[in-house]
């Protein structure tokens, strides 16, 4: 079996996508009061989300990194996650992807999502 050099690996329905964030403990702790975001949780603050569990964990120091302390999981739908990928520019140049770094830096300030 070939395994592909880029791929997702994410737990994921035919419905849902499941991604994981490191938030501060307020944040959180509204979040699952209203069991959905809400105050202090800002819409307009990107916000870098991982679909693999382990990985958020260590970029968030093991939920030991200031203002990351409490990790949870969000049901997002599978339509809006590949909405996301579709209008996603790499956080990265890649001479491969783009014909230069002008079209790259184009591309990221029009882009809502980055990939990393």
């Amino acid at each position: 079996m070939t395994v592909p050099r880029h791929q997702i690996r994410a737990a994921f329905t035919a419905d849902t996508v499941t991604v994981y964030q490191a938030y501060p403990p307020e944040t959180a702790d509204a979040a699952l009061a209203a069991g959905r975001f809400a105050p202090p949780f800002k819409r307009e603050r990107m916000t870098w989300i991982k679909p693999s569990f382990r990985w958020m964990m260590y970029r968030c120091g093991w939920a030991l990194k200031p203002g990351q302390e409490r990790v949870l999981a969000v049901r997002v739908s599978r339509a809006g996650f590949e909405w996301a990928l579709g209008h996603a520019c790499l956080s990265a140049y890649d001479p491969r992807r783009h014909p230069d770094r002008d079209a790259w830096r184009r591309q990221l300030r029009a882009s809502p999502v980055r990939v990393q």
